[in-house]
């Protein structure tokens, strides 16, 4: 078998009033399945998925879409380098499918193509809010902003708390909770509270599975599991699914992962395969370089949100992220900081980028502030933080020099005017190095005297 193919999975396939599994291999055009024998010999004509990829899921919603007899199949997943092996295993538990050890092994392999069906996308209809759902809880329909009513009605949940009473006979529960709308199985629009919780609840079963301890830790520190979990809402019904934290409420959110489309292109950097794949995992990666609404570079840890269904961005690059995706650092040990070509509107020459990269100050004019003010300031990086620090006056330059040990009386009398007993009546300015007056110093400054006290007095008269 070749070797890139020991990765790959296939799709075993039982018709409900058989005992024998065979290997999908494609689908006519009628919803039929085509089928082979899981054989090595048959190798080549097996329908083969890539465990990153779509093809299941887009075999499946054909499936859905083509046959007339969905649930006249049972499908199960195999490894192609095991493919035989697992084959007769399966066939043989099917014999004695209820057997607590025979069923456990059959559903970690089953695939349930009702898993897959996707039902089109459409906003609610405002008409079809009951609104006294939302009066019973003290909050009235002038109370929802046009934000949060787009989120309901985008079956999401309010972007803020709101106040609510909840009356339970003689006892009135108030607290503060958002909002949401689920349709139920009669096709009814019911109200959703989601309360603020003290803490998030990881413990026991949630979602129909338990979380590992890795997935407590995660969470906890950066609001997210870090992987995809398998869950199970709904008996029979397992799914992969990104975790989070709403961090309004602490509450534990699951989104199937084959609802979030992970984006060939973030901010204007575009993604690798690695990259893609991690995202697609549930992990965080680091992306440098990327440019906000207003043209200003920045770098940031990027992962997904299940709560807010779309893609979370992190400025703090250590959360979230494993030691090998930190951001490498350089052989000085400082971290390799991203060096834009654009400053908040004005280009940077090349000249200037190679400066910063270098630890050197530089002076950009042209800048434009957030108030649309253009302004000048002296740059620099800041290798501690990671980040761009301004100054209004060179920072290399605006050090104070302090003299040494024997300079400092000739600064504090020369510079700073300081006097003692030995220094008041010096008239002359102290050497390099020197403390008191020389001698020659002292007769000059006695002569001086003498002269001073020989000169007459004008009489100034008498003030009247």
């Amino acid at each position: 078998m070749k070797e890139n193919l020991k990765d790959r999975d296939v799709l075993l396939v039982k018709e409900k009033d058989s005992d024998k599994l065979n290997v999908v291999t494609g689908m006519n055009d009628d919803g039929t399945l085509k089928t082979a024998k899981p054989e090595q010999k048959n190798e080549p004509e097996f329908l083969k998925i890539d465990k990153q990829g779509n093809v299941l899921e887009n075999f499946m919603s054909n499936f859905l879409r083509q046959s007339k007899e969905p649930t006249h199949f049972h499908f199960f997943r195999a490894p192609l380098n095991a493919l035989e092996n697992v084959a007769n295993v399966l066939g043989s538990m099917l014999k004695d499918p209820e057997n607590p050890s025979n069923k456990k092994f059959l559903d970690e392999h089953r695939v349930l193509p009702e898993a897959f069906s996707k039902k089109e996308y459409r906003p609610i209809e405002e008409s079809r809010i009951d609104w006294s759902q939302f009066e019973q809880l003290g909050i009235k329909k002038e109370m929802i902003d046009k934000n949060s009513l787009d989120k309901l009605l985008n079956w999401q949940k309010t972007p803020v708390l709101l106040p609510v009473k909840a009356e339970i006979g003689d006892t009135v529960i108030r607290t503060d909770a958002r909002l949401s709308l689920r349709e139920n199985a009669e096709g009814k629009l019911n109200l959703v509270i989601h309360a603020i919780r003290k803490e998030p609840q990881l413990d026991g079963f949630v979602y129909g599975t338990r979380l590992s301890q890795e997935d407590k830790k995660n969470l906890r520190q950066t609001g997210h599991a870090g992987r995809l979990v398998e869950i199970e809402p709904a008996k029979g019904e397992k799914m992969q699914a990104f975790l989070s934290i709403d961090k309004l409420t602490n509450e534990l959110v699951a989104i199937r992962a084959d609802r979030i489309k992970i984006p060939n292109e973030i901010k204007g950097i575009v993604l690798d395969e690695q990259q893609k794949k991690d995202l697609s995992e549930g992990k965080a990666i680091y992306l440098e370089g990327m440019m906000s609404r207003k043209g200003e570079g920045f770098n940031a840890a990027v992962q997904i949100n299940a709560d807010r269904r779309s893609l979370e961005f992190k400025f703090d690059n250590t959360p979230g992220l494993s030691q090998d995706q930190r951001q490498s650092r350089g052989q000085d040990g400082l971290p390799k900081f991203h060096i834009p070509t654009k400053l908040l509107g004005a280009e940077l020459s090349k000249e200037q980028q190679d400066n910063l990269r270098e630890n050197k100050t530089i002076y950009v004019t042209g800048m434009t502030d957030r108030a649309g003010e253009s302004f000048n300031a002296y740059i620099k990086v800041n290798t501690e933080k990671e980040k761009l620090d301004f100054f209004k006056w060179n920072p290399d330059k605006a050090q104070k020099v302090t003299p040494d040990n024997n300079s400092k009386t000739q600064v504090a009398v020369n510079s700073e005017g300081k006097i003692n007993e030995a220094t008041k009546n010096l008239k002359e300015p102290l050497k390099p190095g020197q403390k008191k007056p020389t001698e020659q110093q002292y007769k000059q400054e006695e002569k001086r005297e003498q002269q001073n006290e020989q000169k007459p007095v004008k009489s100034r008269g008498m003030k009247m």
